[in-house]
């Protein structure tokens, strides 16, 4: 029974909202972060990532960055960007992507389903990441960013987001990456009601990304119980900022695979290896190869793809081990290329879907040696890895469109 409700958002002025509006903190590094707030002052980048706007020699994790992102966001406040509504609300929130849409509802989640699993998560989480955000939600006081939740799709749900969605929007814009966002404000204590009340019957809710995010705002939660030893449980730092989207809505990108080099071995070497390893494998030569089903690799080597198809002794009715990003990894790369953790292997790299099977090729023939494109992770999966209580791989998953930063916010009191 998890507990969505409406808050009291802040939100930005609609006339300056295209502008506010930013990708999450973490798509950047430094240098990228501080072009992207060079291009446009007023992006939300620049509370995120405060470091942007102080001297270049200021660590990113220093006192003052967070000190400077607060400062930012009360003078942005009282200069009118944000407006702050009175009542509480959900708003829903349409993203819009290559002509496909995803249509989420953006509420306060509670701590103590995260803390019950009533939230499930895929993922494990690392804690310099969270310290991070954990500084910057408790010294803003303030949920920046959105923790991206999916639930299993209920008609009942839908029948009311899309009777919101009549109404004329809050927002609508497209952001220079070309995604179309439209938002709607779901006041009414009848809607807000049926809401609440409509999740509640639902037995959970899952993280389908940001996972640190989450875990920063629970641990913030907890923060805030420990210094008030008589709270309630009805104080908004008891919840944190989330979008809930319906399952059936999502789509899950590749996320591929980077390696440095062969681990030493010759090219006739590697293939006749991945080959005893129980691959069958065609030479497609220039064609590049995009997995149409579930087992199947793209490998992309010395100018030349190759289709790689795991034999039946591979697969697994196992929520892990049947995985392909697993397939992949306990047959291939940890064997052959001896990439052992690829959390910590510094000869494995990451590559999103979104980029494209050119950077693949890009990459394989400048700083890494061999590139893998992968089939999708289904939300299926990730559901029966979440309900098992069990962890994905790392980069199993990878969300397109990125919920926007700024255009939501939720204070902590």
């Amino acid at each position: 029974m998890p507990s969505v409700t409406p808050f009291k958002g802040i939100r930005p002025d609609p006339a300056l909202a295209d502008r506010i509006a930013a990708l999450p903190y973490d798509v950047y590094n430094r240098n990228e972060a501080l072009e992207e707030v060079r291009r446009e002052p007023l992006s939300f980048l620049a509370i995120d990532r405060a470091e942007t706007m102080l001297a270049a020699d200021i660590d990113t994790y220093d006192d003052r960055v967070y000190q400077k992102a607060r400062e930012l966001l009360d003078s942005q406040i009282k200069d009118g960007h944000f407006i702050k509504d009175e009542t509480p609300c959900f708003y829903i929130y349409e993203l819009t992507m290559d002509g496909r849409s995803q249509t989420g509802i953006v509420g306060c989640s509670s701590i103590d389903d995260y803390l019950a699993g009533t939230i499930r998560k895929h993922e494990n989480t690392r804690e310099e990441k969270e310290i991070d955000r954990i500084r910057h939600v408790d010294t803003t006081n303030t949920h920046t960013g959105p923790i991206f939740l999916a639930y299993r799709s209920k008609a009942e749900i839908n029948e009311i987001v899309d009777l919101c969605k009549k109404d004329a929007p809050l927002y609508d814009f497209v952001s220079p990456d070309g995604i179309g966002h439209r938002a709607w404000k779901a006041a009414s204590p009848a809607v807000t009601e049926a809401l609440s009340s409509l999740f509640k019957e639902l037995p959970c809710t899952y993280i389908a990304d940001g996972h640190h995010r989450c875990a920063s705002a629970v641990k913030v939660g907890l923060k805030r119980r420990e210094e008030k030893k008589s709270y309630t449980g009805q104080e908004e730092f008891n919840r944190f900022l989330s979008v809930l989207f319906p399952d059936d809505q999502l789509k899950i990108l590749p996320y591929n695979r980077v390696v440095k080099d062969l681990n030493s071995h010759t090219d006739e070497e590697f293939l006749q290896a991945v080959h005893d390893a129980g691959f069958s494998i065609c030479d497609m030569e220039k064609n590049a190869i995009s997995p149409k089903e579930k087992g199947t690799f793209g490998m992309y080597l010395h100018g030349s793809w190759y289709l790689l198809t795991a034999k039946k002794a591979l697969l697994s009715e196992d929520p892990i081990k049947g995985l392909d990003v697993s397939i992949l990894q306990d047959h291939l790369l940890a064997p052959i290329l001896g990439i052992g953790d690829p959390r910590t292997d510094k000869r494995i790299d990451f590559v999103g879907g979104i980029r494209g099977l050119q950077e693949l090729e890009k990459r394989a023939s400048s700083d890494m040696e061999i590139a893998f494109s992968m089939y999708p992770t289904s939300m299926q999966e990730l559901f029966q890895v979440a309900d098992a209580g069990l962890l994905m791989p790392p980069k199993s998953t990878w969300f397109e469109p990125k919920l926007r930063s700024g255009l939501f916010l939720h204070s902590l009191e």
